[in-house]
């Protein structure tokens, strides 16, 4: 009798560990995924030139690095010594965007609707980064194949693309 009361007990005991050790531990799945690292500044090559229409500037940003990163969404583009920064369209806040070791990413730029427009500001540089907590990389106007300077009113930059196309596209869609 003894014995099967030992060897009861060891059994309830063994599967009681091992339902409480399966259920301690999470399967694979429901493990949260790893976080996809900030890019550091160093490893974000920024570049940026005046489309053939003189009211557009393309910037890319291209991930040097040997693995993938995230950068803001929305790009920040600001124009010599003015105020402010180009407003995204379509509008919204902040958040993630991943880039691919070893790729670029493309955003379309209109700084002016109408390069006759009276109320025009003329600006030297442009000023772009990936990330609002990074300097950025300044191009001047002659960088960007835009002259001596570059027209300025209601600026206004579509989100990171994965294409200049798709940059495209999404500013004639939300400007016309």
């Amino acid at each position: 009798m003894r014995i099967r009361s030992v060897l009861a007990f060891s059994t309830a005991v063994t599967a009681g560990t091992a339902l409480l050790i399966t259920a301690a531990a999470p399967s694979p799945a429901a493990q949260p995924a790893a976080k996809t690292p900030v890019c550091k500044a160093k490893v974000l090559k920024l570049g940026a030139k005046q489309a053939k229409d003189a009211r557009i500037v393309h910037i890319t940003v291209k991930n040097t690095s040997g693995r993938t990163c995230t950068i803001d969404r929305l790009p920040v583009v600001t124009f010599g010594n003015l105020d402010g920064a180009a407003l995204p369209v379509p509008s919204g806040e902040s958040g993630l965007y991943k880039v691919g070791a070893g790729k670029t990413v493309y955003a379309a730029v209109r700084t002016i609707a109408d390069l006759k427009d009276p109320e025009a500001r003329r600006v030297g540089t442009i000023t772009v980064s990936a990330n609002p907590a990074y300097n950025g990389r300044t191009f001047t106007a002659k960088q960007l194949g835009a002259g001596k300077k570059v027209k300025v009113w209601e600026p206004v930059t579509t989100w990171w693309k994965p294409s200049k196309t798709a940059a495209d596209k999404a500013l004639k869609k939300a400007v016309g």
